[in-house]
């Protein structure tokens, strides 16, 4: 009788043990699985550091390369890639100078029709686009505590026009009858520095180009091709304004890709001023 409760108290003593050292396997290897996660996660977030700044350093590259003292190596504002290296990343630039972009405070009414049209707009759609859009933007006094809009508050909109200038281009996307796919395409090509009623041929990105009234398809692809062929010095020689949209992305060796882009104003080296001023910073390509 005591050998058979011993023997049983040695089973149960060995059953614990092994329920134990069960326990003990599964919370090492949690920890084993949490610190090699925690260790993939601080190495993807060194890397996506490694790289925004990487993109930073394109940024500040392009801003330089735009006021170099010596003009022949001047970068120009047009779209063309310029490949750059720093840390060991590859980086990719471009630039476009705002005053090749259609203003959508003060682009006039057939350039806007054209740019929408270029986008894929049907021809009544890009119409009451551009009415809406000159009604956002134009002055208008809306008496205290009435519907700002009509119009807008049968399409569910809680809100009315502006009726003052653009505030941002992401505004756009508020203006009654702009279609979210046609946005995505016009974004890059719209701008609110430049001032002009129609976009800069020498610069203007593709749609933007097809928006200047006269300007078909084929002119505005010998345009985009014979500027792509000038020297730099050659295409230097038309450019104008001071605003530029830099695009900056950054590529490691293991395949990390960060995107920086600003659109910058160039101040020139006056005393007592900022080489440049920011007016617009986004990370990433979403719009």
């Amino acid at each position: 009788m005591t050998y058979a409760l011993h023997q049983r108290q040695r089973g149960v003593a060995l059953l614990v043990v092994l329920w134990a050292c069960t326990l003990l396997a599964i919370l090492l290897g949690g920890y084993a699985v949490l610190a090699r996660t925690e260790g993939l996660q601080a190495r993807f977030q060194f890397a996506q550091t490694q790289a925004h700044y990487a993109a930073e350093a394109g940024l500040m590259r392009a801003i330089y390369a735009l006021q170099d003292p010596q003009a022949p190596q001047r970068w120009t504002p047009d779209g063309r890639v310029y490949p750059f290296e720093f840390d060991g990343a590859k980086v990719s630039i471009s630039v476009v100078s705002e005053v090749g972009k259609v203003d959508l405070n003060a682009a006039s009414p057939d350039v806007l029709q054209n740019l929408f049209r270029a986008a894929g707009m049907a021809d009544n759609a890009a119409q009451a686009l551009v009415r809406n859009i000159v009604d956002w933007r134009s002055f208008a006094y809306t008496p205290p505590g009435s519907v700002p809009n009509m119009t807008y508050a049968q399409a569910g909109r809680d809100y009315g026009p502006r009726h003052g200038p653009f505030g941002s281009v992401e505004e756009l996307q508020m203006v009654l009858g702009m279609d979210p796919a046609v946005y995505r395409k016009v974004a890059s090509q719209v701008t609110l520095w430049s001032g002009r009623q129609s976009p800069d041929p020498a610069t203007a990105p593709p749609l933007a180009l097809q928006a200047i009234p006269g300007m078909t398809a084929q002119q505005a692809q010998a345009i985009l091709a014979a500027r792509l062929a000038a020297p730099p010095a050659a295409a230097l020689a038309g450019m104008q304004g001071v605003t530029h949209s830099i695009r900056a992305e950054a590529t490691l060796a293991d395949g990390t890709r960060a995107v920086v882009r600003a659109t910058v104003r160039l101040q020139g080296n006056r005393p007592g001023a900022l080489p440049y001023a920011v007016l617009r910073w986004q990370e990433g390509d979403g719009e």
